[in-house]
């Protein structure tokens, strides 16, 4: 049986392209809390979207992630796509670079 990320809905491909998503960041706390299996795609997107107190604050759910509207935007786009398929995301204007925040 093959398994389904539940961000875009797809099967997971190859485990090169899959990844783990803690919904309460680690450094935030989330070290020991629920994790769900997502494509890397997903995963890079989230993150970019996203930063580590608005996850662990507002972000933390399943249902959440995927009612926002720029992910709404983004599994439309990404379900057109090969389960396998990967390209690095690009950062979201709205949140600082890592190097700006501390």
């Amino acid at each position: 049986m093959q398994q389904i990320c539940v961000i875009c809905d797809r099967e997971l491909g190859n485990k090169d392209t899959i990844s783990k998503h803690h919904l309460i960041p680690k450094s935030k706390g989330g070290r020991n809390t629920e994790t769900i299996l997502i494509h890397n795609i997903c995963h890079q997107k989230i993150h970019s979207f996203f930063t580590e107190k608005e996850l662990k604050d507002e972000y933390h759910t399943v249902e959440k992630l995927k009612n926002h509207e720029e992910m709404i935007k983004f599994i439309k786009w990404v379900t057109k796509k090969d389960i396998n398929f990967y390209q690095r995301n690009k950062r979201s204007n709205s949140k600082p670079p890592r190097s700006m925040k501390r």
